[in-house]
C-alpha cells in the first residue's frame, strides 16, 4: 500500500493555519487532475499530428494553455484537432469547453479569443 499522505495544516489550533490546510487539502486533487488532464490532451493531440503528417510543432505548455507553430494555411485543421484533442482528453461527468486563438505572437493569440 503507498504511503499515506497528510496535511498536518489541518489539525493545527491556530484558525488561519487550518484554513491554509483546508485550502491545500480541496487544491490538491484538482491541480493534480487538471496536470494530468493537459498531458492526457499532450499525448493524443501529437498522435493525431503524427498521423495526419502535419507541419504543425506543439512548442509549450504552460499551466492549461499549449502552444502551437502552425504553417500558414493549416489554422482551421489544428484548430479543430487540439479542441477535441483538450476536450476529450480523459472522460469526466461534466463538459470541458476548450478554446483557442491564432496570432504571430503569443500575446496576439491571446488577443485574438
Amino acid at each position: 500500500m503507498g504511503r499515506r499522505r497528510y496535511v498536518p495544516e489541518l489539525t493545527d489550533k491556530r484558525w488561519n493555519i487550518r484554513q491554509f490546510g483546508e485550502r491545500i487539502a480541496q487544491n490538491s486533487p484538482i491541480q493534480g487532475t487538471a496536470a494530468d488532464l493537459i498531458k492526457q490532451a499532450m499525448i493524443g493531440i501529437a498522435q493525431r499530428l503524427g498521423a495526419a503528417q502535419s507541419d504543425t510543432r506543439m512548442l509549450l505548455q504552460v499551466h492549461d494553455e499549449l502552444l502551437f507553430e502552425v504553417p500558414v494555411g493549416e489554422e482551421k485543421v489544428l484548430e479543430g484537432l487540439v479542441v477535441k484533442g483538450m476536450e476529450g482528453a480523459i472522460d469526466l461527468s461534466v463538459p470541458l469547453i476548450a478554446e483557442g486563438g491564432f496570432g504571430k505572437s503569443w500575446y496576439d493569440t491571446k488577443l485574438s479569443w
